[in-house]
């Protein structure tokens, strides 16, 4: 690999999740804040890239597989992307937030899965030098959170929250740039529907475990995403302070991508790389719910990080591994359906639900809402443990 092939894939890395840890991160305390939605309405904004995760990736990957030039589906995903993006930040009621939020994350769920396929299409070695790459994704949703933290103190006022949604704005305009400089990925021809040919890994008991705890696993994310800011700020801390104490998670993820992604996914294999991240949120979760101290909730947020390279992140290396190269924009498509959609839609709900059940006098009881992911993070250990 080329130093000048590094630093576009590595860009474009840098550049796709930057816009998603502008506003994911931090979202929910505008809509649970300044906008008083309900949790309900707060899962249901939250679910539209679950929603869309379920739909706009397979017709991605098809294309990608079969009829246009992935860079190409890029540069239009993220262009209708930043006005989307644009429009919601001005957007305070819950149904018209919704639709334009459904629509934006459609183009954005489409591009998750390609910028992984056109990565890994120009390796040469992606257990090696995937990690590389990778590690600009958590440098980014780190960055981008102490950027709005920064901005936020420097005008010494959250405002109405708004500010997360044109970050991510502005942010996609930059990475049309950014896809439109990135070496040319055509399509490989493949023969028949690819998703089905993807869909047809499942006959392979172990993949079909790692799919199965994948789902789940991968589902309780969305309570991190959705309680993590209002829990902080119940604890007593700043908003203005959140996007930075979450950017703790990005700096961990960071560094395990660059110094022990590579070496456990070679030495130790997928099993056991995956097994630990679901247990690394285990143990987020649990802090959570024994209502810890402040510091070490604080400090907990190393293992969001964790988890998310050595499950989210090892699990796309382990569908690149083991898919047909032919297939690959669909196989990574398959994963992003199976995690970002089923998954985050099912932890969605779970979380929104739980956060209005477990709500007494206004006030959420975060030890009962967290219960919840912390027990299905269990049973996803020990199924890998056993069974993968």
């Amino acid at each position: 690999m080329t130093p000048l092939l590094y630093l576009k894939l590595s860009a474009l890395m840098f550049m796709q999740y930057a816009i998603w840890g502008a506003w994911m991160p931090v979202l929910a305390t505008r809509l649970l804040g300044p906008l008083r939605m309900t949790g309900k309405q707060t899962g249901w904004i939250y679910a539209t890239l679950p929603l869309a995760s379920m739909i706009s990736p397979l017709f991605a990957g098809q294309l990608a597989d079969k009829y246009v030039d992935t860079g190409l589906i890029l540069v239009v995903c993220h262009g209708f992307g930043a006005v989307l993006l644009f429009g919601a930040a001005r957007i305070t009621r819950f149904k018209p937030l919704f639709l334009i939020m459904l629509m934006y994350t459609m183009f954005y769920a489409a591009s998750i899965p390609l910028v992984n396929s056109l990565m890994f299409s120009h390796l040469t070695d992606a257990e090696k030098q995937a990690p590389g790459i990778f590690i600009w994704a958590p440098v980014a949703w780190a960055l981008i959170g102490y950027l709005l933290s920064g901005w936020r103190n420097l005008r010494k006022t959250e405002g109405d929250g708004s500010d997360c949604l044109k970050f991510a704005a502005i942010l996609s305009v930059m990475m049309v740039v950014i896809c439109m400089l990135q070496p040319a990925t055509p399509p490989r021809g493949a023969e028949g529907v690819p998703m089905l040919k993807a869909l047809s890994m499942l006959s392979d008991p172990h993949f079909a475990v790692f799919i199965f705890v994948s789902l789940f696993v991968g589902g309780m994310m969305q309570f991190y995403f959705l309680g993590t800011g209002q829990y902080l700020q119940d604890r007593s801390i700043s908003g203005k302070n959140v996007p930075a104490i979450m950017g703790i998670a990005q700096a961990a993820q960071a560094l395990a991508t660059l110094f022990a992604l590579g070496l456990l996914f070679t030495q130790l294999g997928p099993k056991w790389t995956l097994t630990l991240g679901a247990a690394s949120w285990m143990v987020l979760f649990l802090l959570y719910t024994l209502k810890m101290p402040k510091a070490f909730i604080i400090g907990g947020q190393v293992f969001h990080g964790l988890a998310y390279v050595f499950f989210m992140i090892a699990g796309q290396m382990y569908v690149n591994k083991v898919a047909p190269p032919e297939i690959a924009g669909s196989a990574q498509a398959l994963i992003i359906l199976v995690t970002t959609g089923i998954g985050l839609f099912l932890g969605t709900q779970a979380a929104g639900f739980s956060m209005d059940r477990f709500k007494v006098n206004g006030q959420i009881n975060w030890s009962k809402v967290f219960l919840v992911p912390m027990l299905v993070t269990a049973l996803g250990v020990i199924i890998l443990a056993v069974a993968f």
